[in-house]
């Protein structure tokens, strides 16, 4: 099997020093909570996986995915129905029921199933990609990509349904969709908006409201947003310190070690602090866009695209809530905020990633 030896080290490096950012900042965003050790442990343990999950992946032919992707697709489709029938929620009392408890391990299934579906995706995309534009095949992609996403809708988590819709989107554009189709599911999308909007919850609704005007509730529904806000401008040019932020340390501000743990960056590290990040996450997505377009066939540059779409969607969608500019949803920060399924995950990602870095032949065989 011929295959190039070429390792992205600028893209591990990058890696590298990202995992190390999050964990000091969320070692500074769990040192006031009852759990914090727990927490910092627990993404210690997630990320040493994480890493030997990222180098076993990268010296697996990702083609050997392709090979079995329908498999992999069904095994999904029953963990998310798994889910939906014996899932549990954040909190007793709590509705969404996305998180799984075998033993002593509780786990989100659709995050780890994010991975399985831009695979999945991806390759059924090839399959069909001679005869993407007529409407037989574009319903079967449509229908084939929808069942997991309505599965996480019926949990319900809109949040991480909106990531793989995303995903799909952004994979399906990139392939060729004729612009006639965007233009229809637009239209349709428009139409369809007062509808969702009725059958969206209160509480729900109320977080629409707050983004437009979260000074109209400050100690209410808008207080995560005020507090976000406050914590951010108080960190200024430098910052106030790793570990001195006090509306930090002083617990002001809610899901700090989650969704909102860029507030506690910008606290203490200030603006030098933020655009650091930032700038790692550029450097990141540029080097995944560099990946996808050296592919040398379109399953790889598919799931690639892939990654880098649920990246961006995550990186855009959790910045611009802590900054007020998007609505809050609850979706955290890639590689900084706590959650041992999701920087597994998002580390597994990066691993395929690698291996389609590496494995660039397009006449290797197994």
């Amino acid at each position: 099997m011929k295959k190039s030896k070429r390792v992205d080290y600028k893209l591990i490096f990058c890696i590298i020093l990202l995992l190390a950012f999050g964990l000091v900042v969320l070692k500074s965003a769990t040192l006031s909570l009852p759990s914090g050790n727990r927490i910092l442990k627990s993404q210690i343990v997630a990320t040493i996986l994480g890493l030997i999950a990222m180098i076993v992946l990268s010296f697996i032919d990702y083609r050997i995915w392709k090979k079995i992707y329908k498999p992999i697709y069904v095994f999904s489709v029953i963990l998310l129905v798994v889910t939906l029938i014996f899932g549990i929620g954040p909190t007793r009392t709590s509705e969404i029921h996305s998180w799984l408890k075998i033993g002593p391990v509780t786990f989100q299934p659709s995050e780890f199933v994010k991975i399985a579906y831009i695979i999945c995706v991806s390759a059924f995309i090839e399959d069909n990609y001679e005869d993407l534009n007529e409407i037989k095949t574009l319903l079967k992609i449509i229908i084939f990509s929808g069942i997991p996403i309505g599965l996480i809708l019926l949990q319900p988590d809109a949040g991480t349904a909106m990531v793989y819709m995303f995903i799909f989107i952004v994979i399906i554009f990139l392939a060729g969709i004729s612009w006639k189709y965007i233009g229809a599911v637009v239209g349709l999308g428009l139409l369809a908006a007062p509808i969702f909007w009725m059958n969206l919850e209160q509480y729900q609704k109320n977080r629409f409201f707050d983004f437009l005007n979260p000074e109209s509730d400050p100690s209410g529904t808008g207080y995560q947003y005020v507090q976000g806000r406050i914590a951010i401008g108080s960190g200024k040019i430098t910052g106030k310190g790793l570990y001195k932020g006090t509306q930090n340390q002083y617990g002001f501000i809610p899901e700090k070690q989650n969704d909102f743990i860029f507030p506690v960056l910008v606290e203490e590290l200030g603006f030098i602090g933020g655009l650091s990040l930032m700038a790692l996450y550029i450097f990141l997505l540029y080097r995944l866009v560099n990946i996808s377009r050296e592919s040398k066939d379109h399953f790889g540059s598919f799931i690639v695209i892939g990654i880098a779409a649920l990246l961006i969607f995550h990186i855009w969608e959790n910045l611009g809530m802590t900054l007020g500019v998007m609505p809050i949803t609850g979706i955290p920060l890639p590689f900084i905020s706590s959650g041992g399924t999701f920087q597994l995950t998002n580390l597994a990602m990066i691993g395929l990633a690698l291996s389609i870095s590496r494995y660039k032949n397009k006449d290797s065989k197994f």
